[in-house]
């Protein structure tokens, strides 16, 4: 394509981000001009030479060519923002959105946010003159201003926030003695530090053999020049995080900054403490319990260099770095790494592509890899290493399955099994720490009627509704609420009720067996604050509770010591949910729970509770047997064409109105229907989503399925370019590869 025109975005900040201008690229420019240039352009009506970003190229410009300004320059020597708009380019390209989607995923904060002032009064007099004048003061009756020259008697600056608030000097004083010259005004700018300074521990953690061997392996390809992804594939407690600080070390030595990503915020606190305590304050955080202000800072704090270390979920991935050598990806098995809103991305397939761009290596760690993740290695694409050894040299804990039709069967109506609760005793006579986990929130689960099957639903929603404890019940799709019923709204029988517990029955329902004990519930409602996580884990880290009861947040990575039982509730509710991963994510919640018991020096016990207790990834899991697994789904997702064997794109169709929703599928299928037949891709659908109604939006999807990525690539431009072509006003069409979750 010959080259003639290019959008350009002014100075990016995002109030301008969404407005691109049009500029011609001389011929002198174009060999030297790529998507991310920084170039200098005339701007406004003075044609002020500004700075600006290549987002994009055409041939045609959008209008008359001669109201069209040439590109006047371009700037040359690393910047941080060409880097970052490559990677949006490419994320555009690889996952499907516009370009200004792709930019504001990728630019850090720029919205106007007031910098903080340290502002500080300086005495200008000498000791003595300020004594002369306070006794002045005094006798004139002036109080405050005696107060303040006091005060500047034995100190020669004093900050402006204890005047006011620890002196009470009002700001008309303050200026009357500026005014007479015997104080004046200073201000530093201060960068907002969300963290809690930390004492840097002088020790280290001498690392096993296994430990050093895969720091050592890492850091000879990385001395070399080679620039690779691996995974570390460790047990639960084997150490991972060690190797990757003994790595973080070695690269910061080096002058580089890193980007240590995490999967949920719940990890934060914990994590955050450990590598403080080793980097001190080079360390900062990125996630979305910060203000605006507060994750403004962390940015220029990082582009300044005054950072080393970024800890936080994906979007800390976009940190501005000048100089990135390593990025880690934590629980990198984890759903939270991709999103679920355009671009549709995933975090390990952008890190690889943002270590390309910074000349970095990427480093993967999970005690359960990813298919997709495991599949690369075996297949030589990533370096694999593994950790079969606690690091405190403890054993894995004992595994029971309990099967809950048989205790049906004994006439045991409670949540807990007769094991469970003969081990929950066991443990509160000894003052050990207890964790219940159940993979739901509110006080139960749908509500129905036992003698007509009916369903609360939302009216709005495909989706049942859940009862909570205020009597409510809630849709927690769209938020809808109703009163609960007391007779089923279809035939009228009174035997209508919830079924399956939330976290708020499960902790009633404790409290009934077992009497008043202290107990901690952590689940999405009563983590709604921004320092809820960290007050929760901290609490039951110091021992305030003996009881932990929470959902999927409470097995992610956290290392409680004092922890010697884990109570599993419901291990097959995810596997009811209709998606091809739903055996892959029970078999890495299941391993992650049990992997929280037994991480100090007291063995640790684990009790499974299930309906289908023969299942393999429930077995498996049990076992901590993680390659006997991946065998066993890698042959179902070999015969059911799924990722990683074959790549899928889901296309995603939202409209108002169900038949014309349906009508534009069956024209999108049309469309491919020729390239299809040539590529052998196969098409499914369009069909009703899996919830096929939200908010009054209606939902459905075209699956296509291809062995090569590139194909299904192809197949999404040809889309593109007949969904350009055709208009699809009232509809909205996304494109998701290799979804995490049903749609």
């Amino acid at each position: 394509m010959q080259i003639s025109y290019a959008r350009v975005i002014i100075d990016i900040s995002h109030e301008k981000v969404d407005r691109p201008f049009c500029y011609k690229v001389p011929e002198h420019l174009l060999e030297k001009i790529e998507v991310g240039s920084c170039v200098e352009v005339p701007f406004g009506k003075g044609n002020t030479l500004r700075k600006g970003y290549v987002i994009e190229f055409m041939e045609t410009p959008d209008f008359d060519p001669n109201l069209i300004k040439e590109i006047a320059g371009v700037k040359t020597g690393v910047q941080v923002e060409n880097k970052l708009i490559k990677l949006a380019h490419w994320i555009r390209e690889e996952y499907g959105s516009t370009m200004i989607q792709a930019l504001q995923t990728v630019l850090p904060v720029k919205q106007k946010v007031k910098q903080k002032e340290n502002r500080i009064l300086l005495r200008k007099c000498s000791a003595e003159e300020a004594k002369v004048q306070a006794e002045i003061c005094e006798k004139k009756h002036q109080p405050a201003k005696a107060r303040l020259l006091k005060a500047f008697m034995e100190d020669e600056e004093i900050p402006y926030t204890l005047l006011t608030q620890k002196f009470h000097i009002s700001v008309s004083t303050i200026t009357s003695l500026k005014k007479a010259g015997l104080v004046e005004e200073t201000s530093e700018l201060m960068y907002r530090n969300p963290l809690k300074e930390q004492d840097v521990a002088k020790e280290r953690n001498v690392l096993s053999d296994s430990q050093q061997k895969i720091v050592d392996d890492i850091w000879e390809d990385y001395e070399k020049g080679i620039r690779k992804t691996y995974l570390i594939h460790g047990i639960t407690g084997s150490g991972k995080t060690e190797v990757y600080m003994a790595l973080i070390e070695r690269v910061v030595a080096q002058g580089k900054a890193v980007i240590m990503l995490i999967p949920e915020i719940a990890l934060t606190f914990q994590t955050v403490m450990r590598f403080q305590r080793r980097f001190g304050d080079r360390v900062s955080i990125l996630n979305s319990t910060l203000s605006a202000g507060e994750k403004y800072d962390q940015c220029e704090r990082a582009k300044k260099g005054e950072i080393d270390i970024i800890i936080g979920p994906r979007s800390a991935l976009f940190t501005p770095f000048e100089n990135l050598g390593l990025i880690l990806i934590d629980e990198e098995h984890e759903n939270t790494y991709k999103s679920e809103s355009m671009p549709k991305y995933h975090a390990r397939e952008v890190a690889e592509e943002l270590a390309r761009l910074h000349g970095a290596s990427v480093v993967l760690g999970s005690a359960t890899p990813s298919m997709e993740s495991y599949y690369k290695a075996m297949s030589g694409e990533y370096g694999i290493f593994t950790l079969k050894e606690r690091l405190t040299g403890g054993t894995l804990p004992k595994v029971y399955i309990e099967d809950l039709r048989e205790e049906m069967k004994k006439g045991n109506r409670t949540i807990f099994s007769d094991r469970l609760q003969e081990l929950i005793r066991d443990r509160l006579a000894k003052k050990e720490q207890i964790m219940l986990f159940l993979n739901r929130r509110g006080y139960s689960g749908f509500i129905s009627c036992r003698s007509c099957g009916h369903v609360m639903k939302c009216p709005h929603c495909d989706v049942s509704l859940s009862k909570h404890a205020n009597g409510k019940l809630v849709c927690h799709y769209c938020g809808y609420e109703q009163p609960n019923v007391v007779n089923c709204p279809k035939c009228g029988s009174k035997y209508i009720l919830g079924f399956k517990a939330g976290t708020e029955k499960v902790e009633e329902s404790f409290r009934q067996l077992f009497g008043d004990v202290s107990i901690l519930r952590m689940d999405r409602d009563t983590t709604k604050n921004k320092d809820s996580y960290e007050e929760i884990l901290s609490e039951f880290m110091e021992e305030k509770a003996q009881v932990l009861i929470g959902t999927q947040m409470i097995v992610k990575g956290h290392d409680f010591p004092k922890v010697t039982l884990v109570g599993i509730l419901a291990a097959d509710l995810s596997l009811g949910v209709n998606d091809y991963r739903a055996g892959e994510r029970t078999f890495q919640l299941l391993t992650q729970a049990a992997g929280r018991a037994g991480r100090g020096k007291i063995p640790g016990e684990v009790v499974i509770q299930s309906y289908q207790p023969e299942h393999y990834s429930i077995k498996k899991a049990a076992a901590q047997d993680y390659e006997n697994f991946y065998k066993e789904e890698l042959l179902y997702r070999t015969l059911g064409g799924y990722p990683p064997v074959s790549d899928m794109l889901m296309v995603q169709i939202f409209g108002r109105d169900e038949q014309d929703g349906m009508l534009l599928g069956d024209k999108m299928k049309e469309c491919l229907k020729e390239f299809s037949v040539k590529n052998r891709m196969t098409m499914i659908g369009p069909a009703n989503a899996g919830i096929s109604k939200i908010n009054d939006v209606y939902r459905f999807c075209l699956i296509l399925k291809h062995k090569d990525k590139e194909v299904l690539k192809e197949a999404k431009k040809r889309l593109e370019h007949y969904l350009g072509s055709c208009g699809i006003e009232g509809k909205i069409v996304q494109f998701d590869f290799n979804p995490m979750s049903s749609f």
